[in-house]
């Protein structure tokens, strides 16, 4: 499930706080097996604001193992996946450190 962490608005996904009602609603649903919370934090360069953001998401994903049995926490991208690990991210998104930076063609 999608967590809009940081309350931006042109991210998707679940607020903090209505996370744990989703989270029961979807345990319900008898083909759909939730393994974890997905979060992408909003863009700094701060140090304790990155770490601000991922030690939140990391602990509302401990206070959500008790109520179901999630084994992914995926947040992190190429310039915080660092500060992600340490804060216990099973998964990170790397694509730009392997690929390079997106292209974006001129509007037409």
């Amino acid at each position: 499930l999608e967590v809009n962490i940081g309350w931006e608005l042109s991210k998707s996904g679940v607020s903090p706080q209505t996370l744990p009602e989703l989270l029961k609603a979807v345990q319900k649903l008898p083909h759909i097996r939730v393994r974890g919370l997905m979060t992408i934090p909003p863009p700094t360069a701060d140090p304790d604001a990155q770490n601000a953001v991922f030690g939140k998401m990391a602990e509302l994903y401990r206070e959500m193992q008790q109520a179901a049995p999630l084994d992914v926490l995926s947040m992190g991208m190429s310039g915080d996946y660092a500060a992600a690990i340490r804060h216990g991210s099973t998964i990170v998104r790397i694509g730009s450190a392997l690929f390079g930076a997106r292209y974006y063609p001129p509007k037409a």
